[in-house]
């Protein structure tokens, strides 16, 4: 068996291997070097070394108000999302009729595209904010909030099947010792069911994290025309295409550059955030 599954490793590896590096090594290396550049096209760069980046702190003033908005949102998006998950979770575990029929109509607006979601609730919360004369379109204050409720509305349920799953795993035993110890539901809660849902609470983290943080269409389509209200990932698009002031093969050098330094926010917020709770887990 050995002999066969080392005979045969490169037919099988070499296909994913060779589509992992077209789809995504070869234009990760291709676009660090752009960023370095000033550009119309690819293969029409001008070396420019770290004038880009300096500009993004200088020439463009948009960057560091979508990182810090962005980063706001985030952690709302994070918490909010994760709480909410785990205690619909608690309550779709404990025997209640329909449960199902509830898991189900949680889970569907995860399967609503982005863009599509944007628009569902442009149409709704305006439609109640109107009454009041504001566009979330156009207004900052409730264009994050916006961002925020749709945020919650599409991820909730997701996050609610992996933190059922997790409770659904935790042995009956150890509720019923804490029982016999006087425990109290909230004890138990703490102490027990927390703990050995740590890795549903890793997962759950990190996606919730790197869908906040990475959210794009969902930003376009709800209050894109707002500045802002644009998050990290909206502003990078922007300065390809919505700029004045350089000319163009600057702007796609910068934006180019705020790319690298997203992904490098992203890689580096998700390491941290797995490390944390994976520690977490080995304790417990």
């Amino acid at each position: 068996m050995q002999k066969a599954l080392k005979k045969f490793f490169p037919v099988f590896i070499l296909p994913t291997l060779a589509a992992f590096l077209i789809s995504f090594v070869i234009p990760f290396i291709t676009g660090v070097y752009l960023s370095f550049t000033e550009f119309k096209v690819v293969n029409d760069s001008k070396w420019v070394g770290i004038d880009n980046y300096i500009k993004i702190f200088t020439t463009d003033k948009t960057f560091l108000d979508s990182l810090w908005l962005t980063v706001k949102f985030t952690v709302v998006s994070v918490i909010t999302i994760n709480v909410i998950a785990f205690f619909l979770a608690l309550l779709l575990t404990k025997g209640l009729k329909a449960t199902n029929i509830f898991r189900t109509v949680f889970f569907m607006p995860n399967l609503i595209g982005g863009i599509v979601l944007g628009h569902i609730w442009s149409l709704i919360i305006n439609g109640i904010l109107g009454f009041f004369g504001v566009d979330i379109t156009y207004n900052p204050d409730y264009g994050f909030w916006g961002l925020v409720i749709l945020m919650n509305w599409q991820l909730i349920g997701y996050m609610m099947i992996i933190y059922i799953a997790g409770i659904q795993n935790i042995p009956e035993y150890l509720g019923e010792a804490a029982a016999i110890d006087g425990a109290s539901p909230l004890q138990t809660l703490l102490h027990v069911t927390i703990p050995m849902v740590m890795p549903s609470v890793t997962i759950c983290a990190f996606l919730t994290l790197t869908n906040s943080f990475k959210l794009f269409d969902q930003n376009l389509a709800l209050n894109g025309k707002a500045p802002e209200t644009s998050l990290l990932a909206l502003d990078i698009f922007k300065t390809f295409y919505d700029h004045t002031g350089l000319k163009l093969a600057q702007w796609h050098g910068m934006g180019q550059a705020k790319a690298v330094i997203f992904f490098l926010i992203v890689a580096l917020i998700a390491f941290i955030q797995l490390r944390a709770t994976r520690q977490r887990e080995v304790e417990h």
